[in-house]
């Protein structure tokens, strides 16, 4: 964990924005980043504030809290990620909360968060979603309902009738393996 590379990426070169309205949280968090070697750190108390800040100074990545007063972190998330006038609807973002329920996790993934992080945190722990959100990023997703990252972290096989296809069409063997296909693939 001394080391400030991954995979090649040096973590050093990162620009993290930190968003929590405690003081205390954001001074661990940001001495956390910079012991793993992240030098460039903004720290905000006012989620509204971190919004305006983003459209002056892009960053590579958003830890914000899950529970703040003036603007909750799924609040802060959905702006950025749905607002017509965000600056970076696709930067990553690390959801720090005390509260680890499945409810509270399940909307913070609804809000499009790319990682979730339980208090207490680690250094160890940080780091590890560091690592995922730049060594594995999810694909975005755009829905009626939905836009951010992919919410299914792992391919399952899937099992029950395509709702995405509304006729298949069998492929003759002769053109290869029989698959289905959708009719207008063909």
């Amino acid at each position: 964990m001394s080391s400030a590379k991954s995979r090649g990426f040096v973590l050093e070169r990162l620009s993290v924005l930190i968003v929590d309205d405690n003081r205390y949280m954001i001074m661990l968090i940001a001495e956390i980043l910079l012991g793993l070697g992240i030098r460039n750190v903004t720290k905000f108390t006012d989620p509204a504030d971190a919004f305006k800040e983003l459209a002056i100074m892009p960053v590579d990545l958003v830890v914000c809290d899950h529970a703040m007063n003036m603007l909750s972190g799924i609040e802060f998330v959905q702006l950025l990620r749905t607002s017509k006038d965000s600056p970076n609807p696709f930067v990553p973002v690390i959801m720090v909360s005390g509260y680890g329920d499945m409810a509270t996790v399940t909307s913070a993934r609804d809000a499009g968060v790319s990682e979730f992080l339980i208090k207490p945190i680690s250094a160890k722990s940080l780091y590890m979603r560091v690592l995922e959100v730049i060594n594995k990023p999810r694909p975005f997703i755009r829905s009626k309902t939905y836009f951010g990252p992919n919410r299914r972290r792992r391919a399952q096989p899937f099992e029950g009738k395509e709702k995405r296809v509304k006729e298949a069409q069998e492929i003759p063997e002769s053109a290869g393996d029989p698959r289905l296909y959708p009719i207008d693939s063909v």
